[in-house]
């Protein structure tokens, strides 16, 4: 038995080192090749956007932007919550900012998701209620998404804002207090939550992944399958809303869209591997933390 245990191990525990490995040295590359292109004149290139910014300001975007998604891709929540008020504190403008983060979240909700599938966290093809999930969350974000576009001007933001952050708390603690405990899925409420989530989403541009990956574990669905159905759904939501954006005659800043999606996809990888080692406890445990903990950010943010 023993025998047979460490014969599978084996390959999966070389396969993660190898993923580290290739890991560290595309992020030398990629870090690399952009400090001696600017070192270099002749080795340079124009990229729109980038000469209004200093090479210090494009990393520390880069890697904000690869911390915020590791956290997010691990934990189904944080990417957008967190960076977007820290771009804008940084002197960055709404318009410039929110379709970037649009851009950079369904690039890394997909890869995300495929990986998460890749390395046995969820099964997308073969089981029911994770496949059952994504379907009705993919479906209801599209829905939510367009329904906030019609209803954004008639409701109060910050009244939301307030109920949705209460309702992120809500949801923490129910999961912390459910930790241990075997829960039963629950479509009914996955289907509720995903409507509030997708329309909140629409209409200020967060809090999509707290709702929807806290409320689906107090439905009983497993951790790990909540944080991989999220990042599939999410992506969804993301392509919907930047569609609706160019739709409307704005245009990506590639000088800010670039950094962020090169971070948040170089975090990816990892994610997927955290979640696979944390026990369901664990992570039942650091998905409430996480949870309360945003939701007590989205409150106090209207009071500030």
């Amino acid at each position: 038995m023993q025998e047979a245990v460490s014969k599978q191990v084996g390959p999966i525990a070389l396969i993660n080192s190898r993923r580290i490995r290739i890991w560290g040295a595309a992020m030398i590359v990629i870090i690399g090749a952009y400090l001696l292109q600017g070192a270099i004149p002749s080795l340079s290139w124009e990229i729109p956007g980038f000469s209004e910014m200093s090479r210090f300001t494009v990393l520390a975007i880069f890697f904000s932007a690869l911390i915020c998604e590791y956290v997010d891709s691990a934990l189904g929540m944080g990417y957008g919550t967190t960076l977007t008020p820290l771009l804008l504190l940084c002197g960055m403008e709404p318009l410039q900012v929110v379709p970037c983060v649009l851009l950079s979240e369904f690039l890394t909700g997909l890869s995300a998701a495929m990986l998460h599938h890749r390395d046995g966290n969820v099964d997308f093809l073969r089981d029911r209620e994770a496949k059952s999930t994504a379907m009705w969350l993919s479906l209801l974000s599209v829905i939510g998404t367009l329904l906030a576009v019609f209803l954004a001007i008639r409701i109060s933001k910050t009244l939301l804002t307030l109920l949705i952050g209460v309702i992120v708390i809500s949801m923490g603690v129910i999961t912390l207090w459910c930790a241990g405990r075997q829960l039963k899925y629950r479509r009914n409420s996955i289907i509720t939550i995903g409507i509030v989530a997708a329309f909140n989403k629409g209409l200020s541009g967060g809090g999509y992944g707290p709702l929807v990956t806290a409320g689906q574990v107090v439905s009983g669905l497993s951790p790990r399958k909540a944080v991989a159905v999220t990042s599939l759904a999410e992506s969804l939501v993301c392509i919907t809303g930047l569609i609706a954006y160019l739709a409307a005659g704005k245009s990506i800043g590639w000088g800010l869209a670039l950094p962020l999606c090169a971070g948040a996809m170089m975090s990816v990888p990892l994610s997927t591997l955290t979640v696979k080692r944390v026990s369901e406890i664990a992570m039942r445990r650091a998905v409430g933390i996480a949870s309360l903990g945003l939701g007590i950010f989205a409150v106090s943010k209207i009071f500030w």
